[in-house]
C-alpha cells in the first residue's frame, strides 16, 4: 500500500492535472500513469486508477459538449465501434512491468510530439468516404487496445488524427475525444474491474482530487485560458515523466 503522505501529494499534483486537461476536454491519464509509475504505485494498479479517473474528468467535457450539440455522432460512431471492445480486450491483459512501461513510454512520447508540433503541422489528407470510414475502424481498434492497456483514453491521438484526415473542426474532434476517452476508460475498466478487482475506495482522494479539478476545468473551459499556453505547461510535466521513466527503465533511478 502507498503511504498515505504519497497519496495525498499525489492528489494534489492530480488535480492540477485535471484542471488543466479538462479545460482542453482531455482526460488526462497519459500523465496520471507516469506520476503514479514514478511514484511507486503497482503497474498491475494504475490502468485501473487511471480509467477511473478518466471516467470521472470527462463526465463533465462529455455533458457540455452534448449539452451543445457539438458531437457529431456519425464522425464518432466508427471509432467506438472497435475501440470499445478492443479496450475490454486491452483491460484483461496484464503486461510485465517493463512491457507496460516501454508502451506507457511510446505514449507519453507520441503526446509530446502533438504537444509540441502538432499546431505545426498543415498535412491533411484527402480521402473518400469508404477510406475515412476504413482508417476511421482501424484507428479505434488500435487507440482502443492501448487504452485498455496502458489506463488511458486515448483522446489525446484522436482528436489529431480527425483534424489531419479532415473529418470535421476543432470544436467536433474535441467532443468526439471526449466522448470516446469515456467509453473506452468505461469499457476497459469493466475488463479490469471483473478480472482483477481493486478496491478503489483506497485511492478516495486520487478520485476526489481529479473529479473536482475536472469539473472545475471543465466549467473554466479553454475560453478563460490560452489553450496552447496550458498545453505547454502540461509538455513540460510530460517531458520531465519522460526523462524519469527513461532513468528508471535503464536502471539509474
Amino acid at each position: 500500500m502507498i503511504d498515505g503522505g504519497v497519496l495525498y501529494l499525489a492528489a494534489a499534483a492530480f488535480f492540477v492535472v485535471a484542471f488543466t486537461y479538462a479545460t482542453v476536454g482531455l482526460g488526462g491519464a497519459s500523465t496520471y500513469t507516469a506520476l503514479l509509475v514514478l511514484a511507486g504505485f503497482s503497474h498491475g494498479v494504475v490502468p485501473t486508477l487511471t480509467l477511473s479517473m478518466n471516467l470521472l474528468v470527462t463526465s463533465s467535457s462529455v455533458y457540455n459538449y452534448v449539452r451543445q450539440r457539438h458531437v457529431r455522432w456519425r464522425l464518432l460512431a466508427p471509432f467506438v465501434l472497435t475501440s470499445m471492445p478492443a479496450a475490454y480486450l486491452g483491460g484483461m491483459l496484464v503486461l510485465p512491468k517493463t512491457v507496460f512501461e516501454v508502451l506507457l513510454l511510446l505514449s507519453l512520447v507520441f503526446v509530446a510530439v502533438r504537444i509540441y508540433f502538432f499546431d505545426r503541422i498543415s498535412l491533411q489528407l484527402v480521402l473518400t468516404s469508404g477510406q475515412q470510414f476504413a482508417v476511421s475502424l482501424v484507428a479505434g481498434a488500435v487507440l482502443g487496445l492501448v487504452a485498455g492497456i496502458v489506463g488511458i483514453g486515448g483522446g489525446i491521438y484522436l482528436v489529431p488524427l480527425i483534424l489531419v484526415l479532415g473529418l470535421g473542426t476543432a470544436k467536433e474532434a474535441a467532443a468526439c475525444g471526449a466522448i470516446f476517452v469515456w467509453l473506452n476508460s468505461m469499457s476497459g475498466l469493466v475488463a479490469r474491474l471483473q478480472f482483477q478487482w481493486l478496491d478503489l475506495t483506497a485511492y478516495l482522494p486520487l478520485l476526489v482530487a481529479v473529479l473536482a479539478g475536472g469539473v472545475l476545468g471543465s466549467y473554466f473551459g479553454a475560453a478563460r485560458f490560452a489553450t496552447r499556453t496550458l498545453e505547454k505547461i502540461l509538455g513540460v510535466i510530460i517531458l520531465v515523466a519522460i526523462g524519469l521513466l527513461l532513468l528508471k527503465l535503464l536502471g539509474m533511478r
